[in-house]
């Protein structure tokens, strides 16, 4: 039973993880391209993005809700501390998916879309920026008693690192959104999000770069954290592995390949991720909670884990489909081979 109360919160741990990655990968370029419509000089050209995810953004969002309810069933005590912690991003995060969701049908049956073009941006804008305030406020920790209990104020989640956290997110999701776009679209458009992707490639590196070097100075269990042995030499590793990608992100934007960028920022979303998690095990609430005081019985975890086995695969043999039925190009408000 000791092995189990040990082995099954990790199991969890990498789970949720998984899960998380999968929505920032897969609603990251949703988000990213609904930030970018904002930016669209013509209907026509705010069709064609519009089309490009017509078919696939909701399904993106299911991996979100299984991350929740996952999160809910497996480490209870920090769901209800995050969530009481974090009302106001999580709020902001819903408020933008519910706006956005809405001006996405809406627009298709009205006459008049300007109202509802900008509702699908701003909603989008809104979702990411909700997403960057809560990751930044769980990353700089929650003020908790020690029985795991928030007793911070509603305002805690406010303060510098998060704000950069938030920008930072947002730039990477322009940037997925971008590479998308250059996968998806032809001619002039494409040629739009070539720009666009190499902005929002250096607008994301410099954040990270700030974020990299500002977080050790200002948390001290952080900083202990990067110069343990042997994590010191992967967190050497890391940002040296980063400055290589982002070199071949730019340099497959200058030369105008269409899927490498794409693959290349997944690379980078996959590489963050990899640093994040060995920045913050064995915590659920950095620095506070570890992932085995809050994790719930090892019987629940057993029945979820078999419950979970069945649905992963289901979930990503239909995204996957979804990918290869619509993996045309999008010309004129429709997709094309």
């Amino acid at each position: 039973m000791e092995t189990l109360e040990y082995f099954l919160p990790q199991v969890w741990f990498v789970i949720l993880a998984f899960f998380l990655f999968l929505y920032v990968m897969l609603d990251g370029f949703d988000l990213g391209v609904g930030i970018l419509s904002l930016t669209s000089s013509d209907e026509e050209r705010r069709s064609i993005l519009m089309t490009s995810l017509s078919n696939i953004w909701d399904a993106n969002e299911t991996w979100l809700v299984l991350m929740g309810g996952g999160l809910f069933g497996a480490f209870p005590l920090a769901y209800a501390t995050i969530l009481n912690a974090l009302y106001i991003p999580i709020f902001l995060m819903i408020f933008g998916f519910i706006f956005r969701g809405v001006a996405f049908e809406f627009r298709e049956l009205s006459n008049r879309k300007l109202f509802w073009n900008f509702a699908f941006g701003a909603g989008s804008f809104i979702a990411a920026l909700g997403q960057g305030f809560a990751l930044g406020a769980v990353l700089a920790g929650i003020n908790v008693d020690d029985t795991g209990h928030f007793i911070g104020t509603t305002w805690d989640w406010l303060n510098i690192p998060s704000v950069l956290v938030a920008l930072t997110l947002i730039q990477g999701y322009v940037l997925i959104g971008s590479t998308y776009l250059i996968w998806k679209t032809t001619g002039e458009l494409q040629e739009t999000h070539y720009k666009t992707a190499k902005i929002a490639a250096w607008t994301t590196l410099i954040g990270a770069i700030f974020i990299t070097i500002t977080t050790p100075i200002i948390y001290e269990n952080t900083r202990s954290r990067l110069f343990e042995q042997p994590l010191v030499y992967i967190f050497a590793v890391i940002p040296l592995v980063g400055v290589l990608l982002i070199w071949q992100l730019l340099k497959s934007l200058n030369r105008k390949q269409e899927r490498a960028p794409f693959i290349l920022t997944i690379l980078l979303f996959v590489l963050s991720f990899i640093g994040l998690g060995l920045i913050v095990f064995p915590y659920i609430i950095p620095n506070k909670i570890t992932i085995y005081q809050a994790a719930a019985d090892p019987s629940s975890l057993v029945i979820m884990i078999i419950f979970i086995g069945f649905l992963i695969p289901v979930m990503l043999f239909y995204n996957l489909y979804q990918y290869i039925v619509f993996r045309g190009k999008v010309t004129g408000g429709s997709y094309g081979e």
